[in-house]
């Protein structure tokens, strides 16, 4: 019965003229339980002019699927291990790459954004400050301003991220995204200074929900300054520094109540 919609669609393909067509879709087995399969269609020689024939194959998946799944959650441990060894080293800031992470998937869904978009902004999220391994904790959990050095240390992070994680074979651009989260659209982010289009969609996502939360949240240097001054930061740049899609969909997410960071701001 899963098949059925598929079916219908693809017959009337091949009667308007296509000759071969692949699709997946779900079967029924022989003891009644669901099924993934590869279904094809073809149009044999000499049947092409009234099509008395059309040869339909179809392939049991189950197993490829079945293989395909555990990989996905062996990599949803790896992520997951990895982000927390990330924030293992700075107390301070524990959870924030999974508070930024809750945010910038609700920001996706709401823009309407493909799921396996979704997924790579849910990977990249949870690893965007890797980097950090590369900088010295006593920077890290510093509790007074920066010097001018260390924040070019700091600035560092991102570059460093993408180096750990390049060779990494992600079925999404984690790296690229974990590269440019801290660009801003009119040349002033960095590492690379890029601006507009050139910031890839995941990453402006991303650059907004890490403001959100790290403006929002308690530092070593500075108590929390709350969701407030967070949408004004973002607002104020808002089509300048801030992708305005991106900005106006999380300060409505926010506004309206719709979106709360499962842990409590420190």
């Amino acid at each position: 019965p899963g098949a059925l919609p598929v079916l219908r669609s693809r017959l009337l393909s091949i009667w308007r003229g296509e000759r071969v067509f692949e699709a997946t879709a779900t079967d029924e087995g022989l003891d009644g339980r669901a099924m993934p399969v590869v279904l094809r269609w073809s149009v044999p020689p000499g049947e092409e002019a009234t099509l008395g024939r059309v040869l339909l194959a179809k392939t049991d998946i189950s197993s490829l699927v079945k293989a395909q799944e555990g990989l996905r959650k062996t990599l949803d441990g790896v992520i997951e291990a990895i982000g927390q060894a990330t924030e293992s080293r700075d107390p301070y800031t524990a959870g924030h790459q999974r508070m930024v992470t809750d945010l910038a998937v609700a920001i996706g869904q709401e823009l309407g954004l493909a799921p396996d978009v979704i997924d790579g902004i849910r990977a990249a999220g949870l690893l965007h400050d890797v980097g950090k391994l590369a900088i010295p904790a006593e920077i890290l959990s510093k509790p007074s301003a920066l010097s001018r050095m260390e924040m070019e240390l700091m600035k560092g992070h991102p570059q460093a991220g993408y180096d750990i994680l390049k060779a990494v074979e992600f079925p999404w651009p984690v790296p690229q995204i974990v590269l440019e989260h801290h660009e801003r659209l009119d040349g002033t982010g960095y590492p690379r200074g890029l601006k507009g289009d050139e910031i890839c969609l995941e990453a402006r996502v991303l650059a907004v929900a890490d403001v959100v939360e790290a403006m929002a949240s308690h530092r070593p240097y500075r108590p929390a300054l709350g969701v407030g001054p967070a949408l004004e930061e973002i607002l104020r740049g808002r089509g300048t520094e801030y992708d305005a899609d991106v900005v106006d969909v999380c300060a409505r997410l926010l506004r309206e109540g719709r979106f709360s960071f499962r842990t409590e701001l420190r």
